[in-house]
């Protein structure tokens, strides 16, 4: 079992970060009030404030899929459409739960490059869209993950942008940031400008895929966005009991800037494998990598012996590997990466030249 421990299919299969472990260790004591009336919970509002420079109403939830279904559903109606990328995490792997929680909300997909929505797509949408024919979808929001579902990182001006169509028609602006950490740690900018600042109205706050232990939390930047998100969730069975053990782990995992820091780990490992594989011919990156994924197109032969050799992936189709770096991929880890994707691209060329 030695040689499955070199994991690059995903972060939900890596370990939680000790420091939120120990928060929940902390958190462990005395008596607290139920269903978010805790004292930790009250100093998650502050504290997030602090960390995004404006007043925010958060609620920890237990996945990311929750966060985006209840805060989609909360800022639609059940006529409405969301606008989204084709390869949005609400499109192709949440078995429609934006439509079941927002009773009955569309997903419309729009063009874009490497999952990201763009301005002048949504403006197009919206123009065509039948705003206020009743035998039409109304266009209610738009949906940004950041960063995408094919590793690329909306800038600050490309948020802006979308923000901007989507205010101007009376979109409320919903960003899927399961990497927010990962795609922040990208720009080098402070979490406001990323999101608030550049029009965002409610974030799905990712934690869980950074060394979280299943937590996540929906930020509202917007206030007239929060008035129902706490129905929501309590009527989908989603609100947190003993809910300080979510609110201390969040607390924990901002604090000294933690949650950056093992998103720059997770960055600076994928950053490594592409410097080392992109000069080998008969390897091609799909995507630029500018947070924690590498797509990678190889022969199959390629692919079936790294398999072999131990090294866990995705297989997205017969050519193409996704690989993901968490928070604890190592140097070694790396280098048995790019060092057996070397050794079998060349064994494949130089069997093709000798055939």
């Amino acid at each position: 079992m030695t040689k499955s421990t070199i994991d690059f299919r995903s972060v939900n299969c890596g370990r939680a970060a000790p420091e939120l472990l120990e928060a929940l260790t902390t958190a462990n004591t005395g008596t607290e009030l139920g269903y978010g009336a805790d004292t930790f919970t009250a100093a998650l509002q502050t504290r997030l404030a602090e960390v995004f420079e404006a007043p925010v109403r958060v609620f920890p939830v237990p996945t990311g899929t929750a966060a985006n279904a209840v805060a989609l559903a909360a800022s639609c109606t059940p006529f409405g459409a969301v606008y989204c990328s084709p390869d949005a995490h609400i499109n192709t792997s949440e078995c429609n739960a934006t439509s079941f929680f927002g009773g009955g909300t569309k997903l419309v997909q729009l063009a874009g490059t490497f999952g990201k929505v763009s301005a002048d797509a949504l403006e197009s949408a919206i123009a065509t869209a039948g705003t206020g024919l009743a035998h039409k979808s109304q266009p209610a929001a738009v949906n940004l993950v950041q960063a995408t579902d094919l590793g690329a990182v909306y800038s600050i001006d490309e948020i802006a942008a979308v923000s901007r169509v989507a205010h101007a028609q009376g979109l409320r602006v919903h960003m899927d940031g399961a990497r927010f950490a990962n795609a922040l740690a990208r720009l080098g900018c402070t979490p406001a400008e990323a999101s608030w600042r550049a029009g965002v109205d409610v974030l799905s706050f990712g934690v869980t895929k950074n060394g979280g232990l299943l937590a996540d939390a929906i930020v509202v930047f917007a206030p007239d966005a929060a008035t129902s998100i706490g129905f929501h969730l309590c009527r989908a069975g989603l609100v947190w009991s003993k809910m300080r053990f979510a609110s201390a782990q969040i607390i924990a995992y901002v604090a000294d800037d933690l949650w950056l820091r093992l998103a720059r780990q997770a960055n600076a490992a994928a950053t490594a494998i592409a410097a080392r594989i992109e000069p080998i011919a008969g390897v091609t990156i799909l995507a630029p990598v500018q947070a924690n994924e590498l797509f990678i197109d190889m022969a199959p032969a390629v692919l079936s012996n790294l398999e072999k050799d131990g090294i866990l992936f995705y297989r997205r189709g017969p050519r193409l590997a996704r690989i993901v770096c968490r928070w604890d991929t190592s140097d070694a880890d790396v280098a048995a990466l790019t060092g057996s994707i070397s050794l079998h691209v060349a064994a494949a060329a130089a069997a093709a030249a000798a055939a």
